[in-house]
């Protein structure tokens, strides 16, 4: 699949998540397969791009190219500012976020909320495709509500200023993630456009990465909660049939991520960070649900090593507690 100039190695996609996407986890969903990996949505607001978090979330040291990263915000003049100062950390790609459904982001009329309003989304596109020379791409949910299913107008809007390729997530900002995804309204506008369609929503086996291809004709997939704890689901996909790893790979990777959160966030914060991708990853072991409590309360690096390899080597849990 093509983006622009940019050709991926693969049309299967990880998705921008606030809180999952960070450089550790892009790195390894990019190690076991993926295309692309899109980082988490960076604030449009400059006065935000000093702060920890803003600065964390568009590190790119050792990431494979190309590079993408989300950009969120409701002016066009600050959307185009901040494609321009991530461009120059090195961005590849500029990704506008029009699809999230979180309710602190859809009250200050960002994210999918901006999917109301049809002039601004031209405003804003139009601004940030101006703004860079480097491919300029949009992700959209099917509308703001079910009375409100608009995708296909931001779609011709989207191709005709000049974005490269659609991201639909086939919801509306109503459903959250709740109730199936609609593949034949994904479908409708992949035929209606000549640009590059994305799929995402559902995305969580080989099996059903086959469906939705097929279902919508889409150019790529976008796999969002399906990779969380199981960034393998990208090594499955190239390979087309359901791959399953050693415990030894298992915790090889666990521990390569680990590491690499203490690395970027200090390992405080890296602790914190952890613990949900270790509650994910405790799904791959059949003694799990007897350990996740100690796992979550592990309050050190060296406490989540320990614990972790104590549930790998199935260890009685007293032992450790």
């Amino acid at each position: 699949m093509k983006i622009g100039e940019l050709t991926l190695t693969q049309p299967y996609i990880m998705a921008p998540m606030a809180g999952i996407t960070d450089l550790p986890f892009r790195k390894l969903c990019r190690a076991q397969g993926a295309g692309l990996a899109v980082s988490e949505m960076v604030n449009a607001q400059e006065n935000l791009w000093d702060t920890d978090k803003s600065k964390n979330r568009v590190v790119t040291e050792g990431e494979s190219l190309p590079i993408s990263i989300q950009i969120l915000g409701v002016e066009p003049e600050d959307m185009a500012n901040a494609a321009r100062y991530n461009v120059g950390l090195g961005a590849n790609i500029i990704d506008i976020n029009m699809g999230c459904p979180a309710k602190k982001v859809c009250k200050k009329a960002a994210g999918s909320a901006l999917m109301r309003d049809e002039t601004l989304v031209t405003e804003i596109l139009t601004a940030v495709v101006n703004a860079v020379d480097v491919p300029v791409t949009l992700k959209i949910r099917t509308g703001w509500d079910r009375e409100n299913k608009n995708a296909l107008n931001i779609a011709r809007i989207a191709e005709r200023v000049g974005i490269q390729a659609l991201t639909i997530h086939g919801r509306t900002r109503q459903d959250g993630f709740s109730g199936d995804a609609e593949y034949e309204t994904i479908a409708h506008i992949k035929s209606q456009i000549s640009i590059p369609v994305i799929a995402n929503g559902d995305i969580t086996s080989v099996e059903k990465a086959r469906y939705v291809l097929k279902a919508t004709g889409a150019d790529a997939l976008m796999i969002g909660r399906g990779a969380f704890g199981n960034p393998w689901i990208f090594r499955s996909l190239v390979e087309d049939q359901e791959y399953r790893p050693s415990h030894d790979e298992i915790f090889e990777v666990i521990n390569t991520h680990l590491n690499g959160l203490y690395e970027l966030y200090g390992d405080e914060k890296g602790v914190r960070v952890a613990r949900k991708h270790l509650l994910w990853y405790s799904s791959w072991f059949d003694n799990a649900k007897d350990w996740r409590t100690t796992l979550m309360s592990a309050r050190s690096r060296d406490e989540q090593h320990h614990i972790l390899t104590s549930l790998i080597n199935n260890q009685p849990i007293a032992s450790v507690i």
